[in-house]
């Protein structure tokens, strides 16, 4: 599937993203698509004080949890799955690999979420994820995922 030939072309805004994804808020880590390809995937995030999550993590130095780097990174990539598959499937975690953290994310920050598929195969794939943060690099991971029809879920 080429670029063109998606169903969908970015930029995406929150309520074409709320239209892929199951996710709603506090849980919705990702607020617009800026780019979007066969294999390829850009998110923005912008982080503020407001985040349900700095009330404990932590209220003296507000930090974005490592787990929520992570579910932003699946996000993202679970955007692109959506687009590819079309309505009637989720994506869900499989696994987590390689995952690596390397500067703090606080209120202020705007986040750049890359997510490259390096591997799919029918319902499962893997991806690389990569979050920056104020352009600099922030944490990145492998992340696995499948595919499952919304009606299993039910």
């Amino acid at each position: 599937m080429s670029e063109d030939k998606l169903p969908v072309q970015a930029p995406l805004d929150i309520l074409q993203i709320r239209g892929i994804l199951p996710h709603r808020y506090p849980f919705l880590l990702v607020d617009r698509i800026e780019e979007i390809s066969e294999k390829r995937i850009v998110g923005v995030k912008c982080v503020t004080m407001n985040e349900w999550f700095f009330q404990g993590h932590f209220p003296e130095r507000p930090i974005m949890p490592g787990v929520l780097q992570i579910e932003a990174m699946a996000q993202t990539g679970a955007v692109l799955a959506g687009i590819q598959m079309g309505k009637g499937w989720i994506a869900l975690l499989a696994g987590v690999e390689e995952a690596k953290f390397r500067r703090i994310i606080g209120p202020g920050d705007v986040l750049r979420i890359e997510v490259e598929e390096v591997y799919r195969r029918r319902n499962f794939g893997r991806t690389s994820g990569k979050i920056f943060a104020n352009g600099e690099l922030a944490s990145e991971a492998m992340i696995s995922f499948a595919m499952a029809p919304v009606s299993e879920l039910k």
